[in-house]
């Protein structure tokens, strides 16, 4: 069974930062490229990051470019989102996914076990 399961949400103050985790498994994880995905209340999915299985290339959503790093472990099956300079329109739920391609925003699972990640005075 395919198990992605985000960790390190918070609640941080504007400008603070955060790393969140991603526990990959029941799949080869270095056979994939990987995706963070977020969900703000009230809002659709957003596409944030995406990363080549080697972890040679990596692409940012406007939104997020400078400020966060996608990056992974493939020894350790994990997949990391540095975040810096968090914003309040970054509050969302954050989920690490496995996209059908480097390029796609289409998931090989549902999105299911994400993270809080709340930005607030």
């Amino acid at each position: 069974e395919v198990q992605l399961v985000a960790s390190g949400g918070a609640l941080v103050q504007p400008g603070g930062s955060l790393r969140l985790s991603c526990a990959a498994s029941g799949f080869t994880f270095t056979t994939y490229a990987m995706s963070w995905v977020r969900q703000a209340p009230g809002k659709g999915r957003e596409w944030i990051a995406s990363i080549t299985n080697g972890g040679i290339q990596t692409r940012y959503a406007d939104s997020v470019k400078g400020r966060f790093t996608i990056s992974r472990d493939n020894a350790r099956d994990t997949l990391y989102l540095q975040m810096t300079n968090l914003k309040p329109e970054d509050t969302a739920v954050y989920y690490c996914a496995r996209p059908l391609g480097y390029y796609s925003m289409n998931y090989q699972e549902p999105l299911t076990q994400g993270t809080q990640v709340t930005v607030s005075s």
